[in-house]
């Protein structure tokens, strides 16, 4: 099992006359929904497949509830979400309000054993 990778070429934002420099890029191999994942799940224990999807439909409207209250939704061995944000900068804490949020994102902490995943994993370079 490995994951396959490209060679793109980048210009560098900093110096636009510069020659283009070559980086390593992933490539997705197919995508799996929530249905299939669902049937995996069910596959692999006495839980049926409506049942497994059903919680993780479940989860996801509590993670998204959770997250919208302000709270850290740690989900155990798999990681940690948490909303993250980007904003303008000001000369005074007044000056800063809800209006000077730019960005927001959902911030995902995997937890030690998919971060050790990480470490052993194999890349193919595509031909």
């Amino acid at each position: 099992m490995s994951v396959k990778f490209k060679a793109v070429p980048r210009k560098n934002p900093q110096d636009m006359t510069a020659p283009e420099k070559f980086y390593a890029k992933a490539i997705a191999d197919g995508e799996i929904d929530l249905d299939h994942l669902a049937l995996m799940i069910s596959d692999q224990n006495t839980v049926t497949e409506a049942d497994c999807y059903a919680v993780l439909i479940s989860l996801e409207k509590n993670i998204i509830t959770e997250l919208g209250q302000g709270r850290i939704v740690k989900l155990g061995r798999l990681g940690t979400f948490q909303v993250g944000l980007s904003s303008e900068g000001f000369a005074t804490s007044d000056e800063v309000t809800n209006n000077a949020i730019v960005k927001t994102r959902i911030n995902f902490r995997p937890g030690k054993r998919m971060r050790s995943f990480l470490k052993d994993i194999l890349f193919k370079k595509e031909s």
